[in-house]
């Protein structure tokens, strides 16, 4: 019986090194969580039976549990390398659609432009709203990068949230300026002309793009009109691809006593559209000394006419004192080809175009469970759900229980070498005192045997 005991301790010891060992093998290993051996004490107890008299049989190794805590952030130089800070799994499917849970976050891009570990699993990702960023549907899919063309936008198209593009100039213009007087010298009357600047107080210039991605040169010239009631015009020329310039205009805008813009009853303060056919619109001729009418704006690359080019000076003041722009944005864009892959903290996926846009692609998904100890190691640092487990939780990172998503890093192994070395002296002291013990009872059966 002795025997059997002190060999149920050599067996629990043994358990208890490879364990150790099996630790301190994958303490190099990211995403490795370290577990523990964890003993119970074996009797051999009948009906009736009293504890006060009962000898222990031995032991036997439990449960191995697995020890889910943080593992150190170490940073990379690989933007598709994530580690996850806090609670949760990264959510993989194998190549036969089976479904595992890791904490390994080394990914690559596979030929076809999925996001993949280094065994071909692929990373799964749910579907985000362009606007907000949102994750509306934990509906997971695979993720898969957009590796072509980013399309271009002209600056007369709506943008992206569905509000009118065009240009947004801040800037104050010069109350002390000169009047100069109304009127377009190209329709026949007045002072103004793009090609003489003694006929304008000030002038500014943007690209624009049409809808092909071409980009053209818009210069914006401003008249004072009238110092009384603070009047200017304002007129939009832009140039094509093959010289021509279109001229629209004029647009009137005028100031208060304060200096601050105001548009005629029923209008929006400071919002101007050309090229609309509502203003003239000239176009150049080879000459330079004639303008002949145009319908709109034509890129001449066989883009689409600009129609309706809106421009934004809600917030142009006229102060005494020099005329200066203060800002000028346009919402247009050129084409763009993939110059990299971000990821921020709740996983949300974004594709970096050259065209300085950027495009959310998925948000990287997250899944949980009751009882992570109760999950299934199946090898290459990952696990399956199991009854224990509990039912899968899905989420996104940063989010209620959901730990957040460092991109450029990876989550090391859990293991802590010094306390393992130690549990490995004790585990092999345990090994000897049985080993020991069987020595021992060995010697007492001799005896017993030469007793005569």
């Amino acid at each position: 019986m002795a025997f059997q005991t002190s060999l149920s301790g050599l067996t629990a010891a043994q358990g208890n090194l490879s364990i150790t060992g099996n630790n301190i093998a994958n303490a190099s290993t990211n995403g490795f969580k370290k577990s523990r051996a964890e003993f119970a004490d074996v009797y051999a107890t009948s009906f009736g039976s009293s504890g006060s008299n009962t000898i222990g049989s031995g032991v036997r190794l439990a449960s191995v549990t697995q020890q889910f805590t943080q593992g150190n952030i170490e940073f990379t130089e690989s933007s598709l390398d994530l580690a996850l800070s806090g609670q949760g799994f990264f959510v993989l499917h194998d190549t036969d659609g089976s479904e595992m849970f890791s904490r390994a976050g080394a990914f690559q891009v596979d030929r076809d432009g999925y996001i993949v570990n280094t065994h071909g699993q692929r990373l799964q990702g749910y579907d985000v709203d362009q606007a907000t960023g949102l994750v509306s549907n934990l509906t997971t899919n695979d993720i898969q990068l957009t590796t072509g063309t980013n399309p271009a936008r002209a600056t007369d198209a709506l943008r992206t949230d569905g509000t009118p593009g065009g240009v947004d100039i801040s800037m104050n213009l010069d109350a002390d300026a000169p009047v100069l007087g109304a009127g377009n010298v190209m329709a026949g009357s007045g002072t103004f002309s793009p090609l003489d600047p003694s006929t304008y107080s000030f002038s500014t210039s943007t690209t624009v793009y049409d809808s092909l991605g071409g980009d053209h040169t818009a210069t914006f010239y401003y008249v004072h009109t009238d110092m009384a009631s603070r009047e200017w015009e304002v007129y939009a020329e832009i140039e094509n691809t093959v010289g021509d310039r279109f001229l629209s205009g004029p647009q009137t805008y005028n100031f208060d006593a304060s200096g601050n813009i105001i548009n005629p009853a029923g209008a929006t303060p400071g919002i101007a559209i050309f090229f609309d056919g509502a203003l003239p619109i000239y176009q150049s001729t080879d000459s330079w000394a004639t303008w002949a009418g145009a319908a709109a704006f034509d890129p001449g690359n066989g883009a689409l006419p600009f129609n309706d080019l809106r421009v934004d000076q809600s917030l142009t003041t006229q102060f005494a004192g020099s005329s200066t722009v203060n800002s000028l944005v346009q919402s247009g864009y050129p084409t763009g080809e993939l110059s990299g892959i971000d990821i921020d903290e709740t996983g949300v996926v974004f594709a970096r175009y050259t065209n300085g846009q950027s495009y959310m692609l998925a948000a990287v998904a997250v899944a949980n469970f009751a009882n992570p100890q109760g999950l299934s190691p199946v090898g290459d640092t990952n696990w399956v759900q199991t009854y224990s487990a509990g039912d899968v939780i899905y989420g996104q990172a940063g989010r209620g229980i959901f730990g957040k998503i460092q991109s450029a890093a990876l989550e090391s192994s859990n293991v802590d070498i010094s306390k393992q070395l130690v549990n490995m002296i004790l585990a092999q002291r345990d090994f000897q005192a049985n080993a020991k013990m069987i020595s021992t009872e060995d010697q007492i059966t001799q005896t017993i045997i030469n007793i005569r």
